[in-house]
């Protein structure tokens, strides 16, 4: 740093201005410090700088289940906030969800010194086990739902839901089937309640609900016994994945769609406009989310109190596999 200085004719405090963005500097001065730091490739030392500060620019993320698409992009969105907030992210996945793996985890992060611990929840499984673990940072909770002693962000999954089965029911459809995801993952068991919520608020009947596994094979063989309940015209699926599957067990049916079924899925993977036809979905903002979680997590190591609300509405995405049923004119 000192270098720094004596090249860009300043003192050591204005270089530290510069590196910290602090605002009373001048933008001619700005530009000597920066031109001097390119020059001279200088990069701060992190490890004695977490001395001077006490603070690792570390942030520690659990995670489980980063196989599926959900929790693999808001692990991404987390991280890119996260290196965007100054921050390095330190990941721990857990092969399986138990108080001792947890309880490894959390140790692996403490002799990191990290700041806080972001921790991303499929299942209130992960938030019954971190009751018992004790970590002197701040914890942010990914998608933990209502109802949770944790501070974070979330996806609404419920507005998602009644999205989606709102424009099945503005098409004309009156019996909606839902196909969830496994019930003992919170986004699962939001979106069954939204898909009631939707049903109930139009008078329908939520009566036509089975369950996959978020894979297209657990998808294909709901999307078989779909078939049986010949007064369906229309499915909701709680993700793209499981709607792949769909579309395929349907198609060896001989039903069309959607001149038979609508289907709809959830998540807005990046393949899903290429499905044959082009899927009809949910879109989910993973960036804005990690955003979210950065800011809680900043406000939490600031000491401000949290907001405990921090909320990203989904969109809906229409394309090809929606259409008012054969017998409707209610989209005339």
């Amino acid at each position: 740093m000192g270098d720094v200085a004596k090249m860009a004719g300043v003192s050591h405090q204005t270089v530290s201005r510069v590196l910290n963005d602090h605002p009373n500097v001048s933008h001619n001065t700005r530009q000597r410090v920066e031109a001097a730091i390119a020059r001279l490739g200088y990069r701060r030392n992190t490890a004695a700088r977490s001395l001077v500060t006490r603070r690792s620019r570390t942030i520690g993320v659990l995670a489980c289940e980063t196989g599926q698409f959900g929790p693999a992009n808001t692990l991404l969105g987390v991280e890119q906030a996260g290196r965007e907030a100054g921050y390095f992210v330190s990941i721990a996945n857990l092969r399986e969800v138990t108080s001792d793996s947890i309880n490894d985890a959390m140790g692996h992060f403490r002799s990191q010194s990290v700041d806080g611990i972001v921790v991303l929840v499929p299942h209130p499984d992960v938030l019954a086990a971190l009751d018992d673990v004790s970590v002197p940072v701040p914890i942010v909770a990914v998608g933990a739902g209502a109802g949770n002693q944790l501070t974070g962000a979330s996806l609404n999954q419920r507005l998602g839901a009644r999205l989606a089965v709102e424009h099945l029911i503005g098409l004309g459809h009156r019996s909606i089937a839902h196909i969830s995801g496994p019930t003992h993952w919170i986004d699962a068991a939001e979106r069954i309640e939204g898909w009631r919520e939707a049903m109930g608020a139009a008078g329908l009947e939520a009566d036509v609900l089975l369950q996959g596994a978020w894979d297209a094979a657990s998808g294909h063989q709901a999307g078989l016994e779909l078939i049986d309940y010949g007064s369906v015209t229309a499915v909701f699926v709680a993700n793209d994945q499981m709607a792949v599957g769909v579309l395929r067990a349907l198609q060896e049916a001989g039903r069309h769609v959607p001149g038979d079924i609508s289907v709809v899925g959830y998540d807005d993977q990046p393949e899903a406009g290429f499905f044959m036809p082009p899927l009809t979905t949910i879109k989910q903002d993973f960036e804005e989310l990690g955003r979210k979680t950065m800011e809680e997590m900043l406000h939490q190591l600031e000491g401000q109190a949290g907001t405990r609300d921090q909320i990203v509405d989904p969109r809906l995405v229409i394309r090809a596999t929606t259409a008012a049923p054969a017998h409707s004119t209610a989209a005339h």
